[in-house]
């Protein structure tokens, strides 16, 4: 991950589940954002066939998925406004990874002008991509960190809960990615013999 995905990750965490993105939807139902997608240190037009006026973000972030692997960002505001105001970030970033998860890439996101700006992660290792997927982990186990449902009281309990996860997580990466994929939290540097 590149450092401003590092600093947003890090300013809006913990990352939100898919509960809190449900919910969210549910109170905001006339959510819409004006999106365009733009090369690297191209002027974003927002009145081309590559701006999507008032839509959902899903939508447009499976459309614009092939341009978005050609190496354009997708510039993200609220609908009308051409900037975001911060309640709306951690919700476009669960979405945006969500909605990359099927598609097995990793993003980077900054702020810039008032907008959110994501793009794939075409240097992404697969180091970069479990460490930028495991801040979302929580999207596909509904994992609440505030609230902590779930999670055992009993430590034990805990634990193997906390293990079962984690197994689950391992044996779907293990199964895109094959013997690139480093199970649990496995230092690259490590011997194998100790994973």
């Amino acid at each position: 991950m590149n450092q401003s995905t590092k600093k947003m990750i890090k300013e809006f965490a913990p990352m939100w589940t898919n509960k809190q993105v449900w919910e969210y939807e549910q109170t905001n139902a006339d959510l819409g954002f004006d999106m365009a997608c733009s090369k690297p240190g191209e002027e974003v037009l927002w009145n081309s066939k590559r701006a999507r006026p008032d839509s959902d973000l899903r939508d447009v972030a499976a459309d614009m998925y092939e341009s978005m692997i050609d190496g354009e960002e997708l510039w993200i505001a609220e609908r009308g406004r051409l900037e975001i105001r911060g309640q709306h970030v951690p919700y476009i970033m669960a979405v945006m990874a969500d909605v990359m998860s099927d598609e097995e890439s990793c993003l980077n996101f900054r702020m810039e002008d008032g907008y959110v700006v994501t793009a794939i992660d075409t240097k992404a290792d697969v180091i970069d991509c479990k460490e930028f997927f495991e801040e979302f982990y929580h999207l596909a186990t509904g994992f609440n960190y505030a609230e902590q449902t779930g999670i055992p009281e009993n430590e034990t309990e805990a634990k193997i809960y906390l293990a079962r996860l984690q197994d689950e997580f391992d044996a779907k990466m293990r199964a895109s990615l094959g013997d690139k994929y480093l199970s649990g939290n496995a230092d690259p540097d490590t011997d194998a013999e100790e994973l």
